[in-house]
């Protein structure tokens, strides 16, 4: 099994929409058992996927109370699951710091290991001690990123965090997202970074609310639904690539 954090220091940045879509390709395109952990207490991930709101119990999970098989539920997509979040989730940084446990995410995961091939998580925006666990824990951290000035310092500043606590730079991938090609600084941001990948805004991604599934599901010969499965091919790749545990 591999994890997957698609993480940000920024909110808005379009964290949700990734994370549902590369879920989705997981579970379609590679025919992965794949489950979607949503993290953040906005709980996005979920409402896409489930088209509700509700619950009180993701942070028991933490707390060990339920195990993560307790919660998970099916999607409507064969071959992918979901752990919702809810609004429990809000203090769960202040449990982290409680706790004293820096691999209590990890360990979580562990468990996941006979169960699926791919775990993806939607982590809440900020360098909190939420976001150590899950750059402690990932096996691979997809950085969202705009194509401006603002959201590049962001990641920077996670490369920086990375730097600072021996975690190689290899395990982070950014990702230009909701670009705008008729935008002379999305035009020069990509034009400096032309090897990362490139999702475009796209009215067929802000439909994921209404239609509560991935962009290929609905709309599978748009450009987003392309540029979602090429970066989910370059992702597999790059686990691939990673040496493997024991």
């Amino acid at each position: 099994m591999k994890s997957i954090a698609i993480y940000s220091l920024k909110g808005g940045v379009g964290k949700t929409t990734l994370t549902v879509n590369l879920a989705w390709a997981s579970a379609t395109r590679s025919a992965r058992r794949t489950l979607l952990w949503d993290l953040d207490a906005q709980a996005a991930s979920t409402f896409i996927l489930r088209g509700e709101d509700g619950g009180d119990e993701a942070r028991a999970i933490f707390a060990r109370e339920l195990s993560p098989d307790d919660l998970i539920q099916p999607t409507a997509t064969e071959g992918l699951d979901l752990l919702p979040a809810d609004a429990s989730l809000r203090d769960l940084d202040s449990f982290f710091l409680g706790l004293r446990k820096k691999r209590r995410l990890g360990k979580l995961l562990e468990q996941l290991d006979r169960g699926y091939d791919r775990v993806l998580l939607d982590c809440p925006p900020g360098l909190t001690e939420t976001s150590e666990q899950v750059l402690r824990a990932a096996d691979l951290i997809i950085v969202p990123v705009i194509p401006s000035p603002l959201s590049r310092r962001a990641l920077d500043d996670v490369l920086a965090y990375l730097d600072r606590n021996g975690r190689p730079r290899g395990a982070i991938l950014p990702v230009f997202n909701m670009v705008d090609r008729r935008r002379a600084m999305h035009l020069a941001a990509i034009e400096a970074e032309p090897k990362w990948p490139a999702v475009p805004m796209a009215s067929a991604v802000e439909a994921m609310a209404v239609r509560h599934d991935a962009v290929g599901a609905y709309a599978p010969r748009s450009p987003a639904s392309d540029a979602f499965a090429a970066l989910w091919t370059a992702i597999e790749r790059r686990l691939s690539r990673q040496p493997k545990t024991a």
